[in-house]
C-alpha cells in the first residue's frame, strides 16, 4: 500500500512539474536582457532605418540613435550575455517602426575574453 501511495504521489508531482515548467521554455526573453532606453544625445552612432531596412548590426555596449522618418529614439545595447539578436520592434517606441527590424548584436568588447 505504501508503494502505491508513494508511486501515485511521485506521478502527480512529476506531471504537475512538467506542465508548469513547459511554458517557461517557450516564453520570450525579458526585454531587460536587450538593454535600456537612452537619451538621444548620449548616442555615439546614428542608424537611419528606411522602409526596406530588415536588419541592423550593433556592438554590445553601444548607444545608438535611430532615425525613422521624422522620429528618433536611442537604445543602449548593454545586453545579456546570451543575447545575439532580437527584434528592434520589441524596444522601439510604439508606432515608430512600420516593418520588422532585427538587431544583430556582437559581443561587447569590454567583456570579450572574460
Amino acid at each position: 500500500m505504501q508503494r502505491i501511495t508513494f508511486a501515485l504521489i511521485a506521478a502527480i508531482l512529476c506531471s504537475t512539474s512538467i506542465v508548469t515548467a513547459a511554458p517557461a521554455f517557450s516564453a520570450p526573453r525579458p526585454i531587460t536582457l536587450y538593454g535600456d532606453p537612452a537619451p538621444v544625445d548620449a548616442a555615439t552612432r546614428t542608424i537611419v532605418i528606411k522602409p526596406d531596412t530588415k536588419w541592423i548590426n550593433v556592438e554590445g555596449g553601444e548607444i545608438i540613435k535611430f532615425v525613422v522618418g521624422d522620429k528618433t529614439f536611442a537604445w543602449n545595447f548593454f545586453v545579456g550575455w546570451t543575447v545575439t539578436s532580437f527584434e528592434l520592434n520589441d524596444v522601439a517606441p510604439p508606432g515608430v517602426l512600420q516593418q520588422r527590424v532585427t538587431a544583430y548584436v556582437s559581443p561587447d568588447p569590454r567583456f570579450r575574453g572574460i
